[in-house]
């Protein structure tokens, strides 16, 4: 019954991932359509991260009324629908197309200056676009930190479309903090993504959007360590693609104070996702870990 279930599984999975990629091949505006349809589709049957969504943004915005939130969450659910049929041409279609649909603005020269880098990428939809925008305009090596996928079929499958431009090494949170520190000071970029919730033994908690919130201080340590500028890219959604924003790096990060650096993160986090929150990460229990004797949110 087990084997039985397993090739269930297996086939499904191959079937889901064989239509995306078809899609893939489709004019952008009908790979958004179905995005579309699909987030209207998890906004009224996946009640449970419905949820997780509204007392996210309930959290983060107190202002808001609740149509906002509704209203919002409903968006959300869109984006994360459309960055993810996305993904079928992201990882699949010629580089010219990736070219034309990848809007690069800001300050792309820093790239071209020597030394080490982090790019700082936060969980807007569209982080595997900005990654993919930075492995076709660099031949530098990029490391990138990534938590790999429970489906094994899935995970093989980004981890060929986020290689398949430039150099690109993949590493977990498990690989060790020197492989990725020796990486980094090789002239590399390190593109990290730290603003999730990996649990209270990797964290410390600083504000975010006024809420004691546990975040991983990674930025600070191993800017520090490598010796790295910090970089930060954001990705927007657009209807033509994706607009590739990289901003200025930082003057004077990172400090001493490993945990005045976090705070500082998390409020120009904040203040970035002001501009485009339903674009942001919100089906993430970003607030599951709490303080000692703060009750539980979700």
């Amino acid at each position: 019954m087990q084997h039985l279930k397993s090739a269930i599984a297996a086939f499904l999975s191959q079937l889901v991932l064989g239509l995306v990629r078809a899609l893939g091949r489709l004019p952008l505006p009908v790979v958004r359509g179905v995005g579309t349809v699909m987030g209207c589709m998890l906004f009224v049957l996946a009640l449970p991260r419905l949820r997780v969504v509204l007392v996210n943004l309930q959290l983060c915005f107190p202002q808001w009324t609740r149509r906002q939130r509704w209203s919002q969450a409903l968006q959300t659910f869109v984006y994360f629908s459309q960055s993810w049929l996305d993904r079928g041409w992201l990882w699949e279609a010629p580089a010219q197309v990736l070219q034309q649909r990848l809007r690069r603005v800001g300050n792309w020269d820093a790239l071209d200056q020597s030394g080490p880098v982090i790019i700082l990428s936060p969980h807007f939809y569209g982080l595997d676009a900005a990654a993919l925008a930075v492995s076709l305009r660099t031949t530098r090596q990029c490391t990138t930190i990534y938590t790999p996928q429970r489906n094994l079929l899935v995970d093989a499958w980004a981890a060929r479309g986020r290689q398949r431009f430039g150099d690109v090494r993949l590493m977990t949170r498990y690989d060790g903090v020197k492989s990725i520190i020796s990486l980094l000071r090789q002239d590399g970029l390190l593109f990290l993504l730290p603003d999730m919730n990996f649990g209270p033994e990797e964290s410390i908690f600083v504000p975010f959007f006024g809420v004691s919130t546990a975040t991983v201080p990674s930025l600070s340590r191993f800017a520090r360590m490598g010796r790295a500028r910090v970089i930060p890219l954001l990705a927007r959604l657009t209807p033509q693609g994706y607009e590739i924003n990289m901003l200025d790096a930082w003057e004077g990060f990172p400090t001493d104070d490993v945990t005045a650096d976090t705070a500082l993160m998390n409020l120009r986090l904040q203040s970035w996702i002001e501009t485009m929150p339903a674009q942001y990460f919100w089906v993430h229990k970003r607030f599951k870990t709490r303080p000692p004797g703060e009750p539980a949110v979700y």
